[in-house]
């Protein structure tokens, strides 16, 4: 093994304490009347919240831990000469920030890299308009932290099948796109509550039991790879649509154990 427990607790207070600063960072524009808003070239929005806190949390890291990697959203990947590798995501679901809705979130993930092989062991969501974060890290599950509260360890739900689950996604118009809309349709039909709580924060409902299914048909490395320890510490699963626990696979579940195998068949009926 490459890295020791010291490693990820040191990376996990400082994932925790530079979301802070990012977070001041991103509020100071959240809801602001002047916030301008640019279309990249895959026709997403992106705005000064979005770069200004990806490039605080990479100045951080270079002060903090130089000889680690650097993977982000919104500018180009810094090689590590360390084992690990930061993945960023400053404002997980632009399209809610600049609509002043507040369910967009700041995700900062770790991973290792172990010759050919590549995992996360290291997850920091937080939701800076509601004042929460949860997080993970290897072997030590999975916390909740509303406000000045103290951190709560959390679960995913017991629900073992699809009738009694909540199923939530974050674009309907993409299970058309990528020729999955029967799929979609049939989970809809048989849950028990459907909701479009998308993007990071349908992911950490799941991970903190207050939905059972989450799944996005598209998806970036910089989208999922604090997803995964959070759902596996959880309890749960953050994999793809082959049922693999990637960042890798362009799309994501986040699922309790027990509905797993159910919705992996759906999603791969041909």
């Amino acid at each position: 093994m490459a890295y020791t427990n010291a490693d990820l607790a040191s990376r996990l207070d400082f994932a925790l304490a530079v979301y802070e600063e990012a977070r001041q960072l991103i509020m100071s524009f959240y809801q602001h009347s002047s916030l301008e808003v640019e279309e990249k070239t895959d026709f997403s929005p992106v705005t000064e919240a979005d770069r200004g806190a990806e490039k605080l949390i990479r100045e951080r890291l270079d002060v903090a831990f130089p000889e680690d990697g650097v993977l982000g959203e919104e500018f180009p990947e810094k090689p590590g000469q360390s084992a690990f590798r930061w993945i960023l995501d400053p404002v997980d679901g632009t399209k809610s920030f600049v609509h002043g809705v507040p369910l967009f979130g700041t995700l900062i993930g770790l991973e290792v890299i172990e010759g050919e092989h590549r995992h996360c062991v290291m997850g920091v969501c937080g939701f800076p308009a509601l004042n929460e974060v949860v997080y993970a890290s290897e072997g030590n599950g999975t916390y909740w932290k509303i406000g000045d509260q103290p951190p709560r360890r959390v679960h995913v739900s017991q629900v073992s099948t699809i009738e009694e689950c909540t199923f939530l996604t974050t674009n309907m118009q993409r299970w058309q796109k990528i020729g999955k809309w029967e799929a979609y349709t049939e989970i809809l039909e048989r849950c028990k509550l459907s909701r479009g709580w998308g993007d990071c924060y349908g992911h950490v409902l799941v991970a903190t039991g207050r939905a059972d299914l989450m799944v996005d048909p598209a998806l970036n490395p910089w989208d999922a790879a604090a997803l995964v320890p959070i759902l596996q510490e959880a309890g749960g699963h953050f994999v793809d649509w082959k049922g693999v626990p990637t960042i890798y696979g362009k799309n994501g579940i986040s699922v309790t154990g027990k509905l797993k195998d159910e919705v992996l068949r759906i999603l791969n009926k041909s």
